[in-house]
C-alpha cells in the first residue's frame, strides 16, 4: 500500500517528505477546523440553550425548537411567522445574488481582456493593480469606503462643492455604499478564476469565429462562456458564498435599518449568549450556500473536479 502510494504523480513531483507534510496539513485542516467544527455546530443547534456546566443534564435535550423560532418566531409572538429574520434572511440571499451577477457582469470582460487582449506587459500591470488594494484589511476597505460615502463625505462634499448637487446624496441611507462594498470586497475571488479559465482557451478558436463572420456577441456566447464555465461557476460560488456570510462590510456600510443575516446570528452567539439559536441560523445559512453551489454546478453542467482545477 505504501508504495502504490509513493508511486503516485503527486508524491513524485513533490517528493515523498512535501507531499506526507500537504497531506497531513489538508487532512488536520478538513478534519479539524471544518467536519469537527460543522457536527459540533449541527448536533448544538437541536439542543435546548442551557449553561455550559449544565450540557448532559437532564435540562439538555434535543429540540426543534430553534429551527421553529426561524420560521414562526418565539412561543408568545402574535405573528403566523417570524417576518423579521424570515425577511432578513431573504433579503440577504437576495442581495448577495445581485452582488454575485454584478460581479461577474463586471469581471468578465476586464478578464477578458487582461487573458487575450491585453500584451503581457500590461496584463501583468493590471493584475497587480488589482492584486495591491487588497493588501489592506477588508474592515480598513469598508472604513475607507465608508469616508467616501458618508452623507458629509468625500463624494459627497466634492460634487455639492462643484455646484453638480444642492445637498448630498444619502449613499448610506439607501445602502448603495454596503452594495458597491459587497461588490468591491470581494471582486477577485471572481476575476481570477474567469482569467484562468479563459486564459487557457486556443485564440485560434476566437479568430476562426471571427473569420467566419460571427459577432463579438456570438462569439462569446458559443465559444469563450461555455469553455469559461468552470471559472465561471468557481468565481460565482466563491462570491456568493462570501457575500451572504459577510459581516464586516455590512456592518460598517449598511444602513441604521438594515441588517444583513451574519449580524443576526452574531447577536445570538454573542449578545443574547444563545449558541444554540445562533448554530441553528448558521446551519440554516450554510444549508442554502451548499444549495446553491449544487445548483450552479447543475445549471452550468460543470463537475467539481473541473470547478478545482
Amino acid at each position: 500500500m505504501n508504495n502504490f502510494l509513493f508511486t503516485q504523480p503527486f508524491f513524485k513531483k513533490n517528493g515523498k517528505a512535501v507531499a506526507v507534510y500537504f497531506l497531513v496539513a489538508i487532512i488536520f485542516w478538513f478534519v479539524f477546523l471544518v467536519i469537527i467544527p460543522q457536527f459540533y455546530m449541527l448536533d448544538l443547534s437541536f439542543r435546548t440553550n442551557v449553561p455550559p456546566l449544565a450540557r448532559g443534564g437532564p435540562e439538555d435535550y434535543y429540540t426543534f425548537e430553534h429551527y421553529s423560532h426561524f420560521i414562526f418566531g418565539s412561543k408568545t409572538a402574535t405573528d403566523a411567522f417570524n417576518f423579521v429574520d424570515l425577511g432578513v434572511f431573504g433579503r440577504t440571499i437576495f442581495v448577495s445574488m445581485l452582488v454575485t451577477i454584478a460581479n461577474l457582469l463586471f469581471c468578465y470582460p476586464i478578464a477578458f481582456y487582461i487573458a487575450k487582449i491585453a500584451n503581457p506587459s500590461t496584463a501583468r500591470l493590471l493584475i497587480v493593480s488589482l492584486i495591491i488594494p487588497f493588501w489592506i484589511n477588508e474592515l480598513l476597505r469598508s472604513f475607507a469606503l465608508r469616508i467616501l460615502f458618508a452623507n458629509e463625505g468625500v463624494i459627497n462634499n466634492f460634487l455639492t462643492g462643484i455646484g453638480i448637487l444642492d445637498q448630498g446624496i444619502l449613499f448610506i441611507t439607501y445602502d448603495i455604499g454596503l452594495y458597491t462594498g459587497l461588490i468591491y470586497a470581494y471582486i477577485l475571488l471572481m476575476m481570477f478564476p474567469l482569467y484562468n479559465a479563459i486564459e487557457s482557451l486556443d485564440i485560434n478558436q476566437i479568430e476562426a469565429a471571427k473569420d467566419l463572420g460571427s459577432s463579438s456577441f456570438r462569439t462569446h456566447w458559443r465559444i469563450v462562456i461555455p469553455h469559461a464555465k468552470p471559472g465561471i461557476v468557481s468565481g460565482c460560488t466563491m462570491v456568493f458564498m462570501l457575500t451572504v456570510g459577510a459581516l464586516a462590510t455590512p456592518v460598517v456600510l449598511s444602513s441604521p435599518n438594515t441588517l444583513w443575516f451574519p449580524q443576526l446570528i452574531y447577536q445570538w452567539f454573542n449578545m443574547n449568549d444563545n449558541w444554540s439559536r445562533g448554530s441553528a441560523y448558521s446551519i440554516i445559512l450554510l444549508i442554502v450556500s451548499v444549495i446553491f453551489v449544487l445548483s450552479m454546478m447543475r445549471i452550468f453542467k460543470v463537475r467539481i473536479g473541473e470547478i478545482i482545477k
